[in-house]
């Protein structure tokens, strides 16, 4: 069982940044998150999408800020369960949370915080009839393990970000990749069109648009996808590998059945204190939650975050007292020991 001072479910940069708060207060966090990277919908969904309201940044992409949020924690050694949803909670005796994933993988924490953003993410699957016979048999919604399709036919549908990158990237790891689009226009980053563009033009991806997917064959393993192309006859495609990106359905998911008072999809929490929920010890922060006046920005994420480890910080240590300090008088000091500048608000315990 993994144990730890603060369980956060979700890896977003409202999560990322919890361990930086509680860090600072020396309290442990581990993060769970179904997406196989950390980062949340900044690296599954845009990871080039620039972002304009976090402060200091003018400008920042997506998957930039989460890398930068990475370094950042990184002091702090925070452990991950990725690839796993958590899937139900257990109080204990002790007055602290069992928490466990649908692969069976248990936590043990005093405090929760949930910071699952919109929830969890489940792909959205095309309208392909016999799509899911072939889920883990050449179907893949997500690339997790880019090695699978080392020297295989790779064919790929999307028009967003994900579709884009991934097909730029397979380039110097499949056999072959094909970008299938419905649209001319793409939706992602101009840099990611105009490279993969070159890349056709160079004969290392086969684009075909305007065009979609409408079958898939096979039978104990996909063997070939059927393109309808507009004013084509249909025709099949052999591939080994099918990558419907078409973005993640964002959905509560089994957070909904462990008792929180739920509004309109989203955790109804105490802001007038510390995004506490109705259930003592488990919190929500970021989308996740709901409350007067809420605004769903990364920059209210953070914030509320801040809060959140103040108040965490008392309830695992009602006897404690501290005094707030600030970094740039004594540094952020690291589990590690060592000490690093850095113009953030720090609390110092006193027994």
């Amino acid at each position: 069982m993994i144990e730890t001072d603060i369980l956060i479910i979700g890896a977003g940069p409202t999560g990322l940044f919890t361990v930086f708060e509680a860090g600072l207060l020396k309290l442990k966090c581990h993060l769970i998150d179904a997406l196989p990277q950390p980062g949340g919908q900044c690296s599954e969904i845009y990871p080039k999408k620039p972002i304009y309201d976090i402060p200091a940044y003018p400008e920042i992409l997506a998957g930039d800020l989460t890398d930068n949020l990475m370094e950042q924690i990184k002091q702090f050694e925070p452990g991950f369960t990725l690839g796993e949803r958590a899937d139900t909670i257990e109080k204990q005796e002790d007055g602290s949370f069992v928490v466990t994933t649908n692969k069976g993988t248990k936590h043990k924490a005093p405090v929760v915080a949930i910071a699952g953003g919109l929830g969890s993410f489940e792909p959205r699957k095309p309208p392909i009839p016999n799509i899911v016979n072939f889920e883990d048999k050449g179907v893949e919604y997500m690339i997790r393990e880019p090695e699978l399709y080392r020297d295989k036919d790779v064919v790929i549908a999307g028009g967003g970000d994900s579709a884009l990158d991934w097909s730029i990237f397979l380039t110097d790891v499949a056999k072959s990749v094909t970008l299938v689009h419905r649209r001319n226009e793409f939706r992602g980053a101009l840099d990611s069109v105009e490279k993969v563009q070159e890349l056709k033009d160079s004969g290392k991806i086969n684009l075909i648009t305007p065009a979609e997917i409408k079958a898939i064959e096979g039978e104990d393993h996909i063997t070939g996808v059927e393109i309808t192309k507009k004013g084509e006859d249909p025709y099949i495609l052999k591939t080994d590998h099918f990558i419907p990106l078409f973005g993640l359905s964002p959905k509560l998911g089994p957070i909904a059945n462990w008792g929180l008072e739920i509004h309109k999809n989203a955790i109804k929490v105490n802001n007038a204190l510390d995004y506490q929920t109705n259930i003592p010890g488990i919190y929500a922060i970021g989308d996740v939650n709901t409350y007067p006046g809420k605004l769903k920005l990364i920059l209210c994420g953070f914030h509320e975050a801040t809060l959140m480890c103040q108040s965490a910080f008392q309830y695992i240590y009602p006897d404690k007292k501290y005094v707030m300090k600030y970094t740039t008088v004594g540094g952020v000091e690291g589990f590690d020991g060592t000490k690093k500048e850095a113009p953030k608000a720090v609390v110092k315990s006193i027994d």
